[in-house]
């Protein structure tokens, strides 16, 4: 073999390397099993998603949900806190089994992730004090909004309302900060959290003002994991048709699962 061919042959072998390197393990059902245990992860700064209660004990309805999973599943749960931003990073590298973090579905995040069937759906609104006049996103122009980074209300905006000045924080507990105490105006986020905002500071008078766009929400995990993808799938159908997703829902949300959502798992 010549020092050319031998120099190409080892270049090639080089990139296969770091290639691979590139790829997560991937961990279905057999090896999550064998492990015992399930890593979820839940963005804590998502009420009524995932938040942290006085008693520093994570709760929220993705947290109850993750745990019903692992129980249904025989396994113990592992939740790792994460960022918004970080959801599907922290799956790619392997940090995690599966996202339960109230992730919608995007054909963008299907280039990097497998999504289950939807358990839920979340609805991507404008909330603002009573006293401004907000009824269509073209009165958003020139206007401040405060999102949460990487989350379906940044895309939209940045997207429909170029002429608004989108300020982006890390996670929704910020954004609702900046709402409450008047950093933010203008809060692009979900309904109940908005009303959790009004409730945080009645004085504020925090309403929802229209909604910009709903999404469905699914569980994410690496590709290429048939058989977790088939136990997460019969159990979303089977607890959203006995009840018990939506129990959950309601008792974080105050409002129960899109009834599409529900008649989709029949």
């Amino acid at each position: 073999m010549t020092a050319s061919r031998t120099r190409i042959l080892r270049r090639a072998l080089l990139a296969t390397a770091a290639a691979a390197l590139c790829l997560p393990a991937m961990a279905d059902l057999t090896e999550i099993k064998s492990a015992g245990k399930l890593r979820v992860g839940i963005d804590f700064g998502a009420p009524f998603y995932g938040y942290v209660d006085e008693k520093m004990k994570p709760v929220g309805s993705d947290v109850e949900a993750a745990e019903l999973l692992a129980k249904d599943l025989g396994l113990t749960l592992e939740i790792v806190n994460t960022t918004n931003s970080a959801r599907i990073p922290n799956l790619l590298s392997n940090k995690v089994d599966l996202i339960i973090s109230s992730l919608s579905i995007t054909p963008e995040r299907q280039k990097a992730v497998d999504f289950s069937m939807p358990y839920g759906a979340i609805q991507a609104a404008v909330g603002a004090p009573k006293s401004l006049k907000l009824t269509s996103i073209d009165d958003l122009a020139g206007k401040t909004v405060a999102v949460t980074r990487g989350g379906p209300q940044d895309k939209i905006l940045t997207e429909r309302a170029p002429q608004a000045k989108v300020v982006r924080f890390d996670d929704e507990s910020a954004s609702i900060t900046a709402a409450a105490t008047g950093q933010a105006d203008i809060v692009a986020i979900t309904p109940p959290i908005i009303a959790a905002i009004a409730k945080k500071n009645p004085a504020r008078e925090f309403e929802t003002k229209f909604i910009l766009q709903s999404y469905q929400l699914g569980i994410a995990m690496r590709k290429g994991q048939p058989e977790l993808m088939k136990a997460v799938n019969g159990w979303i159908k089977t607890n959203l048709t006995n009840g018990k997703l939506n129990d959950i829902h309601l008792k974080y949300a105050g409002v129960p699962i899109p009834k599409e959502i529900i008649d989709g798992a029949k």
